[in-house]
C-alpha cells in the first residue's frame, strides 16, 4: 500500500539535496515497503525526474532509466506495480542501485510546443543536465539503462560521457545500423520524417493509449480500421488491439517495419467474421498494457528524434550518428526476437574500436514490450542484465 512519504532511513538528506539541486518546481512523494518514490517536475523545463530510493540502506551506485518513444518512467520502467513491485525500476532498486528515471520533455507538451529541434542531441542535453545535478549531490559509480528509443539515448549518451563513473551501458531492445536492404528502408524512413519536419509536422500520436482503452470499455464495439479478410468489415475493438500489439510490422506507417513481429507475443487468427476472431497475448496480459498506457503524460513522439533514429539505423553519419568508437563503458545489449530482432552491428561496431566489454544477446519470445512488463521477464531479461 502506497501512502504520503516521510523521509526516513537511507533516503533521507539525499533526496532534499537532489529536489534543491535540480531546480524542482513541483514534488509529489510516495512511499512503500522498504522504498519511497520522489517525482519532481523541473523548473525551467518540461522533464520529469523519478527517484526510486531504497529506505533500508544508501545506495552504491545511480541506474538512469530511459524510456522508450511516447512512454514516460511510470509506463515503462515503474510498471506493472502490485504488491510485490515487480517492475525493473524496483529489480535496480534491490540490487542497491538508487533508480533516477528522467520522462522526456515531451511527456509534458502538446503538439503545438513540440519543434523540429527536439531531436535525439537535445534529448541527450536534457539528461545530461540532470547527470550533472546529482553529481553534485553524490558522486556515485553510475549506468545509463534504456528500452527501444530510450536505449538509443543511452548509447548516444555514453558515447558523450567521458565520466569514469560511467560504468555501464544497459541496451533493451533497439536497434544501431542495419546493413544491405534494411539500411535503405532505413534511410526511406529518414526521408518520411524528414519530410514531415518540412512540412510543419513537429510531433505524432502513436495512438497506442487509445487503442488499447477502446478494446479495454467497449471490446466488441466496431473500430474503424478495415478487416484484412474483407476490407469491408471492420475490426472490433479488441482484435484491433490485440492485431495491433502482436503483428505490429504488419501495420502501415513509416517505422513500424523495424520489428520482426511486434510489440507483444501472442497468436492472432481470423475468424468467419471479426467477432470471430481469436487471439490471445504470450506474455504481456492486456491489463498490463492498459496500466502502462493510462500511465503516459501526451504519448506524443516528436518526428526529429524519429528522424535522427531512422539516421542512426540507416547508418548516416550525416543527419545524426552515434559515435560507438567512444563508448567505453561496459555495454549489455539485449533485443527480443519479435521485437527488434537480431541485428547486432550497433555492438560490433564497439567492440570492433576495442571496447570488448560488449555483449549482444536475442531472448527468443518475446515482443518488444514483453522485456519490460512481461511477469518473466525477470527470469529470462532482466538477468542478463
Amino acid at each position: 500500500m502506497e501512502r504520503q512519504h516521510t523521509e526516513t532511513g537511507a533516503a533521507s538528506g539525499l533526496l532534499p539535496g537532489i529536489e534543491r539541486a535540480l531546480g524542482a518546481a513541483g514534488a509529489t512523494r510516495i512511499e512503500g515497503s522498504g522504498w519511497t518514490r520522489l517525482t519532481l517536475r523541473l523548473a525551467g523545463s518540461r522533464l520529469t525526474v523519478d527517484v526510486v530510493a531504497d529506505t533500508r540502506r544508501p545506495p552504491r551506485g545511480i541506474a538512469y532509466l530511459l524510456p522508450g518513444g511516447g512512454l514516460n518512467f511510470a509506463a515503462d520502467f515503474f510498471t506493472p506495480g502490485g504488491p510485490d513491485d515487480h517492475n525493473l525500476a524496483h529489480l535496480l532498486r534491490r540490487r542497491g542501485l538508487l533508480v533516477v528515471g528522467v520522462t522526456p520533455r515531451e511527456d509534458a507538451a502538446t503538439a503545438a510546443e513540440i519543434t523540429a529541434s527536439w531531436g535525439l542531441a537535445a534529448h541527450r542535453r536534457d539528461l545530461a543536465g540532470v547527470v550533472r545535478a546529482l553529481d553534485s549531490v553524490r558522486a556515485l559509480p553510475y549506468a545509463y539503462a534504456g528500452h527501444s528509443a530510450g536505449a538509443a539515448l543511452a548509447l548516444d549518451a555514453a558515447s558523450h560521457d567521458e565520466s569514469p563513473r560511467l560504468r555501464r551501458v544497459l541496451v533493451l531492445d533497439t536497434t544501431g545500423p542495419y546493413t544491405g536492404d534494411l539500411a535503405l528502408r532505413a534511410a526511406a524512413t529518414r526521408d518520411a520524417y524528414a519530410d514531415q519536419l518540412a512540412r510543419g509536422t513537429y510531433a505524432t500520436d502513436p495512438g497506442l493509449a487509445a487503442l488499447i482503452s477502446r478494446a479495454v470499455t467497449d471490446p466488441a464495439g466496431p473500430s474503424q480500421a478495415p478487416w484484412p479478410p474483407d476490407p469491408e468489415l471492420r475490426f472490433t475493438h479488441a482484435g484491433l488491439a490485440h492485431f495491433a500489439l502482436i503483428r505490429t510490422a504488419a501495420l502501415p506507417g513509416p517505422a513500424n517495419w523495424i520489428y520482426a513481429r511486434g510489440h507483444s507475443a501472442g497468436e492472432y487468427a481470423f475468424g468467419a467474421t471479426p467477432a470471430g476472431d481469436r487471439f490471445a497475448l504470450a506474455r504481456t496480459p492486456l491489463t498490463t498494457w492498459h496500466a502502462a498506457t493510462s500511465a503516459l503524460g501526451s504519448g506524443l513522439v516528436p518526428t526529429a528524434l524519429m528522424r535522427d533514429l531512422a539516421a542512426i539505423w540507416a547508418g548516416d553519419g550525416t543527419t545524426y550518428r552515434i559515435a560507438w568508437e567512444r563508448i567505453r563503458a561496459e555495454v549489455v545489449w539485449v533485443n527480443t526476437a519479435l521485437g527488434r530482432g537480431d541485428h547486432p552491428r550497433g555492438a560490433d561496431l564497439i567492440r570492433a574500436a576495442g571496447n570488448d566489454r560488449v555483449t549482444f544477446t536475442v531472448v527468443p519470445g518475446y515482443g518488444h514490450g514483453d522485456a519490460v512488463w512481461s511477469r518473466t521477464a525477470a527470469a529470462d531479461v532482466w538477468s542478463l542484465f
